[in-house]
């Protein structure tokens, strides 16, 4: 079966070798892959950014969906037929994080999905929404829970209250659609007027366009009466920390999930005169994809897939990847 492998560092070094079927064994499920999606953790991972230390070769990507094909003794969760999502944690089903949930991340601390069928614990796998393309589906293993734990499980969102998302990426696009779900307002920033358009035709009632307003931090404090936001959804990470500290509200929330725009100086201060709650999300449980994937269905929700590659185009959808000109999430299917 085709396997896609880390040979050595760089998006040129991925290649695609021969190996052979996987067996379940007791308790595990083996899956026919139809799609994959990419995370920005998938890149730094292939450019040796993520992990320099990891163990090559490395079969990477977290999050993909496939159909039941064969399952081994004593599986009662899941049968052949059924479509099913691999859970970026395989062991956190519920509760709280642990370390040894930490360390049973796809395309991380175990072995990726990118192959043409993959074998993995019934527990680490789940069913979703039957409405959903095998494209749409692959994007909620790592996106749409990290947006899901971070506004909803954690961040307890409440109708009324204001949201702010950084960027068009995967968790911000999910957020911006589970916030409208729940009656909040929602407040985009991006470097694309375009982009500020879509965000707005799914209903972000704001966008502040950071390269024409670097001060980003005041048209929030100013499009809320100068109160501020309840909740920012901060994928910048410590160069954006800081505005996010200035757009929230007395008492909010930060929700830290991403680093993409690199280093910075925090000041901490007024996370302490602010009263700020600031929550590292590192994705979630099958819990939580459970309830999310209720959610999904009984809205009739549709993820906002940019564009699909070819499994064997794997190094233009990183490509692509890495140049922001995304909209949502980047797919592979077979």
């Amino acid at each position: 079966m085709k396997t896609i492998v880390i040979q050595a560092f760089g998006i040129d070094n991925l290649q695609t070798i021969d190996r052979p079927e996987p067996t379940p064994g007791p308790g595990q499920v083996l899956l026919k892959m139809k799609a994959w999606s990419l995370n920005y953790r998938d890149l730094m991972m292939v450019n040796g950014l993520y992990n320099p230390k990891l163990k090559l070769p490395f079969v990477p990507l977290s999050d993909g969906v496939g159909e039941v094909i064969g399952v081994g003794a004593g599986v009662t969760r899941v049968k052949v037929g059924d479509r099913v999502a691999g859970c970026f944690m395989q062991k956190w089903t519920d509760g709280e994080l642990n370390d040894a949930c930490a360390k049973s991340a796809l395309g991380g601390a175990l072995e990726g999905v990118a192959a043409e069928q993959v074998v993995l614990h019934e527990d680490g796998v789940v069913k979703f929404p039957a409405h959903l393309s095998d494209e749409e589906a692959a994007t909620l293993p790592c996106a749409a829970v990290t947006a899901w734990n971070a506004l909803v499980t954690r961040g307890k969102l409440k109708a009324g209250e204001t949201v702010l998302i950084q960027g068009t990426g995967g968790v911000s696009i999910f957020a911006l659609q589970f916030a409208k779900i729940l009656g909040a307002r929602v407040i985009a920033t991006s470097s694309s007027n375009a982009k500020l358009e879509r965000v707005k035709e799914l209903g972000a009632s704001d966008g502040i366009n950071y390269k024409e307003t670097p001060n980003w931090e005041d048209k929030v404090k100013e499009l809320t009466g100068g109160v501020g936001v309840d909740h920012v959804v901060e994928v910048g990470g410590a160069a954006t920390f800081n505005q996010s500290l200035k757009a929230v509200k007395l008492g909010g929330r930060i929700s830290l999930i991403g680093v993409l725009a690199g280093k910075g100086d925090v000041n901490l201060m007024p996370v302490l005169m602010k009263g700020v709650s600031v929550q590292g999300i590192f994705v979630g449980s099958r819990a939580m994809f459970e309830a999310m994937n209720r959610e999904i269905a009984n809205e009739q929700l549709r993820p906002v897939v940019d564009r699909v590659f070819g499994f064997d185009e794997i190094q233009a959808a990183l490509r692509h990847m890495e140049s922001g000109a995304h909209f949502g999430k980047i797919c592979l299917r077979v």
